[in-house]
């Protein structure tokens, strides 16, 4: 049994200041919010970046590269850009999308499948899912495979059958999100039953599931994944205090289950990746 990660989702394109007032927007915000998160045991951090003053979802790459910059100067926590795009409009939507993966963070994810979300549709055509693959193998960035549904499951796996994934592939499970998969015991152990055995994956819960996923995650020895992106609640009707707050929440979780909780060093060893601090 290896230890556990714990990778956390500081801010997504949901959440605003309006719904809990510590969601950050900012750069500064951002990273601080990362750096606090190392401190309180997370190995990994997603990033989703903001615009300054509106909090409005973007994907400007010098946003990306402040953030980048601000957490390597402070702590060695595993990077991981989002490539989601779901803000992005117009031509060149693929380029413009794989941009993040030009600052060669150790990891970037890479969403299978396109499903409906909210009242808007979250697309990912057959095409996105190879190019982004390859693009990402050039860079030497770990793509963390993100299923959101059965179906999407099996197009991750068709993609790893190509051979388009480096050893070990990285599968998260988005329990819960948009009309993607619900999040109960009976679905996660479903699509993990789906999974090639042992590669490394980890689980998220949207909202109120986010308790029960990542305990359910831990003691089917996969890593789990907290944060605002998911979540913006520490308990029923509490506003968590900060993204650290709800680290320090899954640590204790994961130590209480009796496993071990994975520095970013354990993470680079256990994903095998290329780039940033080794350990």
């Amino acid at each position: 049994m290896d230890k556990t990660i714990v990778s956390v989702a500081v801010v997504g394109s949901g959440p605003t200041k309006e719904m809990n007032p510590a969601v950050p927007y900012t750069p500064k915000e951002i990273a601080q919010a990362a750096i606090e998160c190392c401190r309180a045991g997370a190995g990994i951090v997603h990033i989703h970046v903001r615009h300054p003053e509106t909090g409005i979802p973007c994907s400007r790459i010098e946003l990306f590269g402040e953030v980048v910059d601000r957490i390597r100067q402070q702590c060695d926590i595993v990077i991981n850009l989002t490539t989601s795009g779901a803000n992005i409009r117009g031509e060149n939507i693929i380029e413009r999308r794989l941009e993040p993966v030009t600052l060669q963070p150790e990891i970037c994810s890479l969403d299978v499948g396109s499903m409906n979300f909210g009242d808007g549709v979250f697309i990912n055509p057959p095409e996105w899912g190879r190019v982004a693959a390859q693009r990402m193998r050039e860079y030497h960035v770990k793509p963390e495979i993100e299923v959101f549904d059965a179906g999407h499951m099996r197009q991750a796996l068709k993609l790893i059958d190509d051979g388009l994934f480096d050893d070990p592939p990285f599968v998260q499970l988005c329990m819960g999100a948009g009309w993607g998969i619900e999040a109960t015991p009976e679905n996660l152990l479903f699509m993990q039953s789906k999974l090639p055995p042992d590669i490394p994956w980890s689980v998220l819960g949207v909202g109120r599931t986010q308790l029960p996923m990542i305990t359910m995650g831990i003691l089917l020895n996969g890593h789990i994944r907290v944060g605002f992106e998911d979540n913006i609640y520490f308990r029923r009707g509490v506003l968590a205090k900060s993204n650290a707050e709800m680290v320090e929440l899954a640590v204790n979780l994961v130590e209480q289950l009796q496993h071990e909780v994975a520095t970013p060093s354990d993470v680079r060893r256990i994903l095998n990746l290329f780039n940033g601090t080794k350990g």
